[in-house]
């Protein structure tokens, strides 16, 4: 028996929220991500940290604000704590590891594509990964030719982003990138939830989910308040820090350093040419008397 999947349950509000999220989290992580660049060596890990925990708190704040708005019509669902909590961690060290290569070497071919698609895997490793979290009395199953199409949507944004980090200038710059960033963001998240569909066990419909599994909103809304109160501390810091939000170098605000003049060094005659423009004193002696 086929199950009846809803993604919208609460209509376009899980959605818009979610959307905000994935925007935030990727704004924040673009902006420190640019700001490592021109950091120093001490501080440049420690802005690709903030920046890589970012994205990836705002993608998994992202995919379980959007999973409050899923339900199967016919029987309950449950989530597992401890899959739930490692599907965050796998975003962020996943995020981070690509976020970091784009950070130590540059905007070059090799290291986007290396590092977007990492990243790009890590996104996709959290949706599965949160989804298989799911405990209900059936099973899940995915069309592959669609769960196919959302890693590569997730590999080509996390690409398309790590670019934007380190290429784009400018408040307004960052903004349009962050908003893609979510619109792709989303949109992996619905295509892989397109890509689903419920089996239900025999007798299933009304029964209790299985054991270990906590409702949807006793679970996931208290989950959800730790990783949106690290977005806002997170721009927090963005705020104080004027560089991360204009995206201008030290140098181009500081006023040019000024260069001292040459002393001026009294410049005198040659005692030769006194002789030979003064006159001889009276009692004085002539050059020709020594």
């Amino acid at each position: 028996m086929h199950g009846t999947v809803d993604g919208f349950s609460y209509g376009l509000v899980t959605p818009v929220a979610a959307f905000i999220m994935a925007c935030l989290g990727g704004a924040l992580g673009l902006r420190c991500t640019a700001r490592s660049l021109r950091a120093g060596r001490s501080f440049k890990a420690a802005w690709l940290a903030l920046g890589a925990t970012s994205i990836g708190s705002g993608i998994w704040t992202m995919h379980f604000i959007a999973m409050m708005g899923f339900s199967v019509h016919e029987v309950p669902f449950g989530y597992d704590r401890g899959i739930t909590f490692a599907s965050l961690a796998v975003a962020i060290v996943m995020v981070g590891i690509g976020v970091f290569i784009v950070g130590y070497r540059g905007a070059t071919p090799m290291a986007l594509v290396t590092g977007g698609t990492v990243t790009g895997l890590g996104v996709a490793t959290m949706h599965y990964l949160g989804m298989a979290g799911i405990r209900m009395n059936g099973e899940f199953q995915y069309n592959t030719v669609v769960v196919s199409v959302s890693v590569v949507i997730a590999v080509v944004a996390a690409t398309t982003a790590l670019w934007a980090a380190v290429s784009v200038r400018g408040f307004l710059a960052s903004l349009a990138a962050s908003l893609v960033m979510g619109v792709a963001v989303s949109g992996m998240h619905y295509t892989g939830m397109a890509a689903l569909s419920v089996q239900l066990h025999s007798g299933a419909a009304g029964a209790p989910p299985p054991a270990g599994g906590e409702s949807s909103a006793a679970l996931l809304a208290p989950m959800l308040i730790g990783p949106i109160a690290f977005l806002v501390l997170a721009g927090v810091v963005v705020m104080f820090d004027p560089l991360v939000v204009m995206g201008k170098p030290d140098w181009e605000k500081r006023p040019p350093r000024a260069i001292p003049a040459p002393r001026h060094r009294p410049s005198f005659p040659e005692p030769t040419s006194w002789a030979a423009s003064e006159p001889p004193r009276e009692g004085s002696a002539s050059p020709h008397d020594w």
